[in-house]
């Protein structure tokens, strides 16, 4: 893929080999790998496991790939955030599945939206993002965002071993990291749409107090917000970003029955 997409071509084999034991494949796994690029972490998962489609989307470097013939691997040419994913999956019986990937940093957070809401998401995602928004995803300052309640909410995320800047070309500004993102057996079941205002309308402000932003946003008296978090066991002061799942969920369920 051109940088000027955003890819930075890993050079590293001893990272490339690390991602793809990460992964923890066999021969009975199926893998998607995003943005194969020109295939160093390719020839490792071809080792490793039984299926893999690799998505590119720069042509010239798909018809690279094509060339290498790596072992139960089959090439597409194609934009993740473009193509019919659904589709893609159906049609080469993949609903059992791992992502691995080493992900453009300025699209990052919507691929991984994304996989984690398509009909058939993957089991589990290992990713290479950008440090700081790997951080971000586990919350590793214990300040939750948008984006790791999107993942957490669907997920379990961690993060498993950094990057440095030196093992790319062309070498990019920053550090990378490699995280996993496990599929949570047991997702709720509730309406993911309002949930997820909720939430959005709890950040709508990071300086303001989530009684403010929420009491703006869906014109409750303070007063019935601060007795529901009270009974949540949160206390009144309280900002977004300390906010768990299950407060959330706590949440949700007290605004929408004021709806």
């Amino acid at each position: 893929m051109p940088t000027k997409l955003g890819q930075n071509f890993l050079t590293s084999d001893d990272i490339s080999r690390k991602i793809a034991d990460s992964a923890g494949l066999s021969t009975k796994d199926n893998v998607l790998e995003i943005g194969p690029g020109k295939g160093m972490l390719t020839k490792y998962l071809a080792e490793y496991a039984g299926k893999i489609l690799a998505l590119e989307i720069d042509r010239a470097l798909a018809s690279g790939l094509q060339k290498e013939n790596y072992r139960n691997t089959k090439i597409i040419e194609g934009d993740i955030l473009k193509i019919n994913l659904p589709k893609l999956i159906e049609e080469n019986d993949f609903q059992n599945y791992k992502i691995v990937a080493n992900l453009p940093y300025y699209i990052t957070s919507k691929i991984i939206r994304l996989l984690l809401e398509t009909k058939y998401p993957p089991r589990k995602m290992i990713l290479m993002v950008q440090k700081e928004v790997g951080e971000r995803i586990v919350a590793l300052d214990s300040k939750e965002s948008i984006l790791s309640i999107s993942v957490k909410f669907y997920a379990e995320p961690e993060i498993l071993f950094y990057v440095a800047k030196e093992n790319f070309d062309p070498a990019p500004e920053v550090d990378s990291v490699v995280i996993r993102i496990k599929r949570k057996k047991e997702i709720p079941k509730i309406d993911v749409k309002k949930f997820f205002s909720i939430v959005k309308a709890g950040f709508s402000s990071k300086r303001k107090m989530l009684v403010n932003n929420l009491s703006a946003s869906f014109s409750v008296p303070k007063a019935e917000l601060l007795k529901q978090m009270k009974k949540a066991g949160l206390d009144q002061k309280i900002r977004a970003e300390k906010l768990k799942i299950e407060d959330w969920l706590k949440l949700q369920n007290f605004l929408n029955a004021k709806k």
